[in-house]
């Protein structure tokens, strides 16, 4: 999986469900439902396809009225879709929602017998025409959304003011609609008749009404199937398979408003109108679930840098201030017993020793560090290491953004969770991720930046962090691990001791090698947790 953090592209749509490919279960769900949806209406309808009920005019204000409201909705979200995305494909198909909400206004008023005992408007033939309109009209919508969608390489946006967009597509499509329900309403009595009286179908229906909403359902399904990429594209097509479903619902075997397959056909097409309204919603709660994720992790992060700080400050002050306190006491000792008129030899040689021990002494900070680290091992559970990878790429993607750094993070499906603490090993992940972003960041050259894991020997997992930066000089290579050793101008030199202390404490190792052709690369084992490693 490559993805790159372009500061002049919004890295958004990596995080937003209807721009990303659906998985083998979105596509067996909308599979099952086509499927389902057809085996339960011929185990219903089918013996009573027959049964005409009562005229219900509240039925179909209740229909029109939930259609019109869960339409308008779809509408909105995907307009705020297309203000984050700024994608033409998102704006026609937020236009065709938008037109489907308005057709049902008029045809509301059209249809016989709900507002009235006759039609608001038009005349008998108006509703019927208005029906056309909406499902021929919405189809091809979906058809220029296929149309419209931008290819992945090319990453196209829309460069224009978001407002201005958006204000200019409600204006065309309530014109369009507007239009289409004058045209309807104007010319109802010259219109071809598709109603006999206001219950039964002409036998022309077949032909003014099935054939052009088939034709179009059936081209608007092709299309997204050539084009098929997201999400959106999927649930679309369900929507173009439930309108085929409509049609011979609608007139066969009863040609009749009021029928059971007529009730049914209503049925099918609230859910059509709210499959991807539904999509959404559950598109909003898992982008606030991201979202709660990110806070805790930011939480934890900070947590797990006031602990590392804290350590490593308390463990400095205490094993320096002694020596050091010591090593200034002996040495001004040593300079008073040799500025003398007769040089006390003996006693400067002892304050020189002293020095010297001291000295010993300070250089035993790396094991009293280690030392606090082991013991501060809280808390081992078993976690996620993908999920800790993500985290941690999350965490450090400002910076990524701020260097144009592509990522390459490559979740690995056959590790499941490791056992340790997982603030500390987030902060080695963090450690090492913000080291190769310093080390690519004055370089002109690609910038990639690789996080991967992969089963090691035995029970054991690797962690690689890959950059393309300068490398690890030879004379360098003996002493990156040292305390206070540093490349960084402005860096503690404590890093990746304490990252190496940690790791240890796990049980683990810490190591790296050149990357081939530039860069290094930093690795880490982790111990997997029983039945860590999927089988097969």
């Amino acid at each position: 999986m490559l993805k790159k953090a372009d500061p002049t592209i919004p890295e958004e749509q990596h995080f937003i469900l209807l721009a990303v490919s659906p998985g083998p279960a979105q596509r067996r769900l909308a599979v099952a439902i086509v499927l389902g949806l057809l085996v339960a209406l011929f185990l219903i309808i089918g013996p009573l396809s027959g049964v005409r009920l009562p005229a219900n005019n509240a039925f179909i204000a209740i229909y029109a009225t939930a259609m019109f409201v869960t339409d308008s909705i779809t509408a909105i979200l995907l307009y705020a879709q297309f203000s984050i995305l700024r994608s033409r494909a998102i704006l026609v198909v937020a236009s065709g929602y938008l037109f489907t909400a308005l057709i049902i206004i008029p045809y509301v008023l059209a249809f016989p017998g709900v507002l009235s005992p006759g039609s608001v408007v038009g005349g008998l033939q108006t509703a019927a025409w208005l029906y056309v309109l909406w499902h021929c009209g919405f189809a091809a919508f979906a058809i220029g959304y296929a149309l419209t969608k931008e290819e992945v390489s090319e990453q196209r946006v829309w460069q224009g003011k978001v407002r201005l967009a958006i204000a200019l597509s409600v204006a065309a499509t309530a014109t369009i609609a507007a239009a289409g329900a004058l045209l309807c309403i104007a010319d109802a009595a010259v219109l071809p008749r598709i109603m006999l009286d206001p219950a039964r179908f002409s036998p022309a229906w077949p032909y003014l009404v099935g054939a052009p909403i088939a034709v179009m359902s059936v081209s608007a399904l092709v299309v997204l199937w050539l084009r098929r990429r997201s999400i959106l594209d999927l649930w679309l097509m369900v929507v173009m398979c439930l309108y085929l479903i409509e049609i011979p619902l609608s007139y066969y075997p009863v040609p009749t408003r009021f029928s059971i397959g007529w009730y049914a056909v209503r049925i099918i097409g609230f859910l059509s109108s709210s499959i991807v309204l539904t999509v959404l919603l559950y598109e909003i709660t898992m982008l606030y679930a991201r979202l709660l994720r990110a806070v805790h992790g930011q939480r934890r992060e900070r947590q797990a840098r006031l602990m590392t700080g804290d350590a490593v400050a308390a463990s400095i002050a205490h094993e320096l201030r002694q020596p050091l306190t010591a090593m200034v006491t002996a040495a001004d000792a040593g300079l008073r017993f040799l500025d003398r008129p007769l040089p006390n030899l003996d006693k400067a040689k002892a304050a020189f020793k002293q020095i010297v021990g001291d000295g010993h002494r300070a250089g035993a900070l790396v094991g009293d560090i280690r030392a606090n680290f082991k013991s501060d091992m809280r808390e081992r559970t078993s976690f996620d290491l993908n999920e800790l990878i993500q985290e941690a790429l999350a965490l450090a993607h400002a910076d990524l953004q701020k260097y144009g750094i592509l990522i390459q993070a490559e979740a690995n499906g056959q590790l499941r969770e490791v056992t340790g603490n997982r603030l500390q090993v987030q902060q080695v992940l963090l450690n090492l991720i913000t080291n190769a972003v310093d080390s690519m960041a004055a370089k002109d050259a690609p910038r990639i930046l690789s996080v991967s894991s992969q089963p090691y020997v035995g029970d054991r997992v690797v962690v690689s962090v890959a950059d393309t930066g300068p490398g690890i000089t030879p004379q360098d290579a003996d002493r990156i691990f040292n305390p206070l050793f540093t490349t960084k101008s402005n860096g503690m030199g404590m890093g990746l001791s304490i990252c190496r202390s940690i790791v240890e404490a796990h049980e683990g190792r810490l190591w790296f090698a050149p990357n081939n052709p530039r860069g290094a690369v930093f690795q880490f084992t982790l111990r997997l947790a029983s039945s860590g490693l999927a089988p097969g």
